[in-house]
């Protein structure tokens, strides 16, 4: 994210004539890009790493395994070392999924962890998958000067946010020179000396192509392996631990949070569920995760934040609806910064008025998807929603405008 916002400084600057002011000389330099980023990631670990020993707790650096119920050995520099304790959490998160042929080397074709401290800078790049992660890397790449072409297995990028929005987005990428294949796979891909030749199917129809680096994004996979998870009795579904809605696996005592635990793979939902396992065990009695309640973020330009029912969700769960639609055009705040591109979408029970789903395309939106996120956590209905009077000129009030749109009360539209 702090690459990203590299990034996005860059991008600004080469608008600068929008906003009546004169630039020369605009670069970059990656190193200095990759290092700053990494200096970010330090300082939040050393703040962690503070935490944890302000409230006494003792960290192991080692390798885990789960012996007996209640006991686990660890590896470390010094020996072996075994642990007991009456309740075990499992947060071993999770790794680059990687295909047959199209696995990482950390030279020409990379996996999210290469792309985040890239040995060079990309010429021609080609990114598999247009998840958030294969998109956040496209759009970094692709910002700094670098011939960018993405390819999606499913008939639209993004494919799990609503449909209106992933259109909106591959307008905005190829507007920005990104090159867009969608129903296409790589089926293989032959490394060379400095080169990468992909052989590319799309609709049966295979080309080839030459580029000197890809980017391998299709998805990620749970870290269960050498845990001793089976002899224990935990249930593993494939790349992922079982759980229910406390994160409690089949074994008593024994919880698995985080990625490992499979879908939403999103970090505030990792954190969520290790506060609620934490008191669960301290003798609390917290509200389960509802991974429908949880905002999915991806932090491209412009920038894409959900929470909720899709359109098409709604409909197949049987739900009568009313949408609603605001563009950033009608927003002033949206048009002062110079970031008119943009909508806001909700979902509504048209029944109840209950806010199913909210999704967003533009600038800032990942920050202002949490208004919904707390009205979809309190079974908010249109009537609170539409009654809450949002300041202005902020780009909030295009929320409220789609929901005013959804009953037919827009003012600006």
């Amino acid at each position: 994210k702090a690459s990203l916002a590299s990034s996005e400084v860059f991008h600004l600057m080469q608008r600068a004539k929008k906003f009546c002011l004169s630039a020369q000389g605009i670069d970059y330099d990656l190193d200095a890009v990759v290092a700053r980023s990494r200096a970010i990631a330090k300082q939040l670990n050393g703040g962690v790493s503070h935490l944890l020993k302000k409230n006494k707790v003792t960290a192991l650096m080692g390798a885990a395994t789960l012996t007996a119920p209640g006991q686990v050995s660890v590896k470390t520099a010094k020996g072996d070392e075994t642990l007991s304790g009456k309740h075990i959490i499992i947060a071993t998160g999770a790794r680059a999924r990687e295909l047959p042929g199209l696995e990482g080397d950390g030279d020409l074709v990379w996996t999210y962890k290469t792309a985040l401290t890239p040995p060079r800078m990309p010429k021609k790049l080609l990114v598999i998958g247009s998840g958030a992660i294969g998109i956040e890397f496209a759009n970094f790449y692709n910002t700094l000067g670098v011939d960018t072409t993405v390819v999606e297995v499913m008939d639209r990028v993004m494919p799990v946010e609503d449909a209106e929005i992933s259109a909106f987005a591959q307008k905005a990428f190829e507007k920005q020179g990104m090159k867009i294949r969608t129903k296409t796979m790589v089926k293989q891909l032959d490394r060379g000396q400095g080169s990468v030749t992909a052989h590319i199917d799309q609709n049966g129809t295979v080309t080839t192509e030459v580029f000197d680096t890809v980017i391998s994004a299709v998805g990620i996979v749970g870290n269960v392996e050498n845990l001793g998870l089976e002899a224990l009795g935990v249930e593993v579904d494939r790349t992922h631990i079982k759980t229910d809605a406390y994160c409690r696996t089949a074994v008593a005592g024994v919880y698995a949070i985080g990625d490992v635990a499979g879908a939403p793979w999103l970090a505030h939902k990792a954190s969520h569920e290790g506060v609620m396992v934490a008191e669960m065990i301290a003798g609390g009695t917290p509200h389960p995760v509802k991974p429908e309640s949880i905002a999915g973020c991806t932090y491209c330009t412009p920038q894409v934040a959900s929470v909720g029912y899709t359109e098409a969700q709604a409909k197949e769960a049987g739900y009568e609806l009313r949408i609603g639609r605001f563009p950033f055009i009608g927003n002033g705040k949206a048009i002062a910064l110079g970031e008119a591109e943009g909508m806001v979408k909700t979902v509504f029970d048209a029944k109840t008025g209950e806010l199913l789903g909210a999704h967003m395309i533009g600038a800032e939106v990942t920050e202002l998807i949490q208004g919904y996120v707390v009205g979809r956590q309190l079974e908010t209905t249109e009537e609170d929603l539409m009654q809450t009077v949002f300041p202005h000129p902020t780009l909030s009030e295009m929320m409220h405008e789609s929901v005013l749109d959804a009953w037919d009360r827009a003012i600006h539209i």
